[in-house]
């Protein structure tokens, strides 16, 4: 695929850049000097406004775990249609839903259905806040919860001080109740928590994905529960990436780790808008309406999403060897990528990312050492070669169930010719 050459995505994106701001949806979607449009898709792979049919990587980053358009949620989603897509009360789905959920992680009592990942993580704050009386939160440095004003938190502003704004318009004085701590590094978190009483939660992310894969080392995420237990602070894991991901149950069951509360999103919607917080019974029952913390809104417990999303995770639950056969199709792509040098191949299940450094980061100053300006000239070799991949060195890459063999070996051809 040779951008200079697609002339129907540099028509549409000349015409957005006037209508919208950047011509597009989402900053990491502006792929200079134009995205590709996308008229469709199907399995592992897209097809262009030109034409051009990529293998896809980013998978719509993360909640295509069988890919696009597959028929059985297609099929869901149809059915569902011709009942209707907005209620505006409550369905049948709703507890439904909510069983296969807290059924899968035994974190969750209960859980409220919102419409988006970022949704669930500012809900969850504010319900940490609400449950303790504290007014502070520690994130770790490179975790990304969402777009909302606590979270947007300058990375690498330090442990001891205080939040600045990542954007404009987040007003310092929100942002001076958000602190910081390496990932990795528990004793900056025991500094901060020793020193602070007023911490109502530790937001992270248990794998990093949004700088990622970084894994989390041997013990880490055991002992920062530990450290939050001790200190009287509830744990939130932000599994709006891994939940699903890494298997049933997500990363708190990979790592034998029971978090306070815990945010959903991306592949619980079967590929529709979805996000879900859930917890404690104790801290959720003060959810309004039944507490009062309050959350609301009009497209929460979407009948369409949730059909997508009771789709999806039924049939997780029904084809056992899936995820057995999504860790066998990443190791063949490691395996066939193999030693490029002046790399690093990092995956966790069917989570990937090539860094550029010698070694795998731990954390997310080390994920900034990488060669950023390595990166997009790779970037742009391997879609010359049909192959999309997340567009930031900074970004998971993902498979899914139907990325096929052949898919998997011109992969690895093209990472060892685009290095």
């Amino acid at each position: 695929m040779n951008t200079e050459t697609n002339k129907k995505s540099s028509e549409l994106f000349e015409e957005a850049k006037i209508l919208m701001p950047g011509g597009v949806s989402s900053p990491v979607r502006a792929i200079k000097p134009y995205p590709f449009y996308t008229t469709g898709a199907k399995g592992a792979h897209l097809r262009t406004a030109d034409g051009i049919t990529l293998i896809d990587c980013c998978m719509a980053y993360g909640p295509l775990i069988l890919g696009h358009a597959h028929p059985e949620i297609g099929s869901a989603i149809e059915e569902q249609l011709e009942r209707g897509w907005l209620y505006g009360t409550p369905s049948p789905f709703e507890p439904e839903f909510a069983k296969m959920i807290t059924g899968d992680h035994p974190g969750m009592d209960m859980v409220r259905f919102v419409s988006s990942g970022s949704e669930a993580t500012m809900a969850a704050i504010r319900l940490a806040r609400g449950f303790t009386g504290k007014k502070d939160i520690v994130k770790i440095e490179g975790g990304f919860h969402g777009a909302h004003d606590a979270v947007l938190v300058k990375a690498g502003s330090g442990a001891t001080t205080m939040g600045v704004p990542d954007s404009a318009g987040v007003l310092s004085d929100l942002v001076a109740h958000t602190r910081q701590v390496p990932y990795n590094d528990p004793e900056a978190l025991e500094a901060v928590l020793a020193k602070n009483s007023d911490v109502a939660a530790l937001i992270i992310e248990p794998v990093l994905g949004n700088i990622g894969p970084v894994l989390p080392q041997d013990g880490y995420l055991k002992e920062i529960r530990k450290i939050t237990k001790a200190h009287d602070v509830l744990l939130i894991f932000d599994e709006v990436i891994t939940g699903y991901r890494v298997g049933i149950g997500g990363a708190q069951k990979k790592f034998g780790v029971k978090p306070d509360l815990t945010t959903l999103g991306k592949i619980i919607g079967g590929g529709l808008p979805i996000g879900a917080f859930g917890g404690r019974r104790e801290i959720m029952e003060l959810v309004a309406p039944q507490g009062p913390v309050y959350q609301a809104g009009t497209f929460s417990g979407n009948p369409l999403s949730l059909t997508a999303g009771i789709a999806t995770l039924r049939y997780l639950h029904e084809n056992a060897s899936l995820y057995k056969n999504l860790e066998e199709k990443g190791r063949a792509l490691e395996e066939g990528i193999g030693d490029m040098g002046g790399g690093c191949f990092v995956r966790l299940g069917s989570m990937f990312k090539y860094f550029f450094r010698s070694s795998p980061p731990k954390d997310y100053r080390e994920v900034k050492e990488c060669d950023t300006a390595a990166f997009p000239v790779f970037w742009k070799k391997m879609l010359d070669t049909n192959i999309f991949l997340p567009p930031s060195q900074f970004e998971t890459n993902f498979l899914s169930e139907a990325h096929t063999d052949h898919d998997l070996a011109a992969l690895a051809q093209a990472y060892r010719k685009c290095r």
